[in-house]
């Protein structure tokens, strides 16, 4: 099994999506552990000042002013996990605790938290046991930071609250660390609160969609070049020189990946000529590189925030490079709240475009001579009908979750906390907009998938023929209507393990980009 080193630097998307989808185990590096230990002695020493100190020796939020005995101060740190731990609604998945338990270890790591070594120790050991913590739906306004989830992950570290083991087997956290040779943290000054006050759970999630998200991309030119072969549309639209002429980075990406899997197509060069009396193509055709293109431009925008992300150390207070303890905004979620809810956009606009060409490929009227809704015998079978119905609702789903949730704030902790970033509601519906535009896209490639067929004798091209074959291998082709949900399922699977890329690729030069 792979394991991810966490050091006092960065981690990279890679390494988080390793831990939090793959289950890769951690270990913390040496130079964390001593950066750890050294940003603990600056705690300690505030803990033994007269004065009270933020997150110390004083209550939190609203009660930041009331000053907390030395012999109620683990107690303190432990009610505060308590209280915070206050989810509700549905079990969030597996990968976004594991993301965001790794995030915030990483956090730990930089020693700019004061927490002890034994502590990180012990995040680690748990990400390392694949045990995760049970955290709610309901919960995170964003700021101060993903609070309520991280609480629930901080609430199995000290033994409470419930578990998951790394069969998914649901228990006491006390029994599976237990099982695990682990110990509960008896949590110390200020430990409580760094180990709730960041943006983790925002971060791992806008991590996983953008390695999501950039596998679709791919796979949306994969599916509009094969619609465009299928609808006899042409492939000089896509030429370097017109891409040229407006140089958006993305848009030239998008356009050499249509161009190549396009190149050798029987079907495109069978109305190359002259006498092609098909003027222009659509604009779900013609400018689907403009679209997927601006998609990779806000994703790259994304990628770029999120980097920023990683190489923060988010907590309030801190332990500063010069030694002092400072309270701060950097727990603030909007950098990422708003690339989270930009990112919707693309995935809303990608997957509308792709509806778009699948019903051209269903309607008689619009498909340059494929039978009526791909149907085997008209009248009798209703073809891919119902498909586009489903691609429909989803488009349509779409666009409701691509309103931001980031211009919403709701103030909270008796005002003091009178602004609040959203963030944590925006990535939960982004990861929902990710799951629909794989669908979408799964779809319109089952329907492209039959159509290409439908031109035989005219066969796909080299690139488009390989991927319908190894979708062959998981749904049937054309013939008589057919239970279609479980061939939507093997399609919506072939899309998301990247076996449609995957098999693409497997017969360019150069792979998709």
């Amino acid at each position: 099994m792979e394991r991810i080193t966490v050091g006092t630097g960065p981690l990279t998307e890679a390494e988080v999506v390793a831990v939090a989808r793959h289950g890769a185990g951690v270990t913390l590096a040496e130079d964390a552990v001593a950066a750890v230990a050294a940003s603990r002695v600056v705690v300690e020493a505030l803990a033994d000042d007269v004065e009270p100190h933020y997150g110390i020796s004083t209550g939190f939020g609203a009660l930041a002013t009331k000053h907390i005995p030395t012999e109620q101060r683990m107690l303190l740190q432990r009610s505060l996990i308590r209280s915070h731990a206050a989810g509700s609604g549905p079990e969030v998945e597996r990968e976004v605790v594991r993301a965001l338990m790794l995030l915030r270890l990483s956090t730990l790591a930089t020693g700019r938290t004061g927490v002890r070594p034994e502590t990180a120790a012990a995040l680690a050991g748990m990400l390392d046991a694949g045990i995760t913590p049970v955290v709610h739906e309901y919960g995170s306004l964003g700021c101060s930071g993903d609070l309520a989830p991280l609480a629930h992950v901080a609430l199995a570290l000290i033994g409470e609250g419930t578990v998951r083991d790394a069969d998914g087997t649901l228990g006491p956290a006390a029994a599976a660390l237990a099982r695990h040779g682990l110990r509960p943290v008896q949590l110390h000054e200020k430990e409580g609160l760094a180990l709730i006050n960041g943006t983790d759970g925002m971060l791992g999630q806008l991590l996983l969609a953008c390695t999501d998200l950039d596998l679709l991309l791919r796979t949306a030119d994969l599916t509009a070049a094969m619609s465009v072969e299928a609808l006899l549309g042409t492939g000089r639209v896509f030429a370097a020189e017109l891409q040229a002429l407006r140089p958006q980075p993305g848009q030239a990406v998008a356009a050499a990946n249509m161009r190549a899997l396009l190149d050798g197509s029987p079907i495109i060069a069978s109305h190359a000529g002259p006498d092609c009396v098909y003027v222009q193509d659509a604009y779900s055709m013609r400018c689907a590189p403009q679209v997927a293109g601006a998609g990779r431009d806000t994703l790259a925008h994304a990628r770029m925030i999120a980097g920023y992300e990683l190489a923060s150390a988010v907590d309030n207070p801190v332990v500063t490079p010069s030694g002092s303890v400072e309270s701060n905004g950097n727990f603030h979620g909007a950098p990422i709240a708003y690339v989270l809810d930009f990112l919707a956009i693309p995935a809303a606009d990608v997957a509308s475009m792709s509806e778009r060409r699948t019903d051209r490929m269903l309607d008689q009227s619009r498909s340059r001579g494929l039978p009526p809704f791909l149907a085997d015998d008209p009248g009798v079978d209703s073809g891919h009908m119902i498909a586009q119905y489903t691609q429909a609702a989803l488009v349509s789903e779409l666009k409701r979750l691509a309103v931001p949730a980031s211009v919403d704030s709701i103030p909270s902790s008796a005002m003091q906390e009178d602004h609040v970033s959203m963030g944590w509601s925006a990535a939960r519906k982004l990861r929902r907009s990710v799951d629909a535009l794989r669908r979408v896209l799964a779809i319109e490639l089952l329907t492209a998938a039959r159509a290409l067929e439908l031109r035989a004798p005219l066969a796909a091209g080299p690139v488009t023929g390989a991927v319908v074959a190894a979708l062959r291998e998981q749904a049937e082709g054309p013939g008589p209507d057919r239970y279609l949900a479980p061939e939507i399922e093997a399609a919506v699977e072939f899309v998301r393990s990247g076996a449609a890329v995957a098999a693409a690729d497997s017969v360019l030069a150069t792979p998709l980009s």
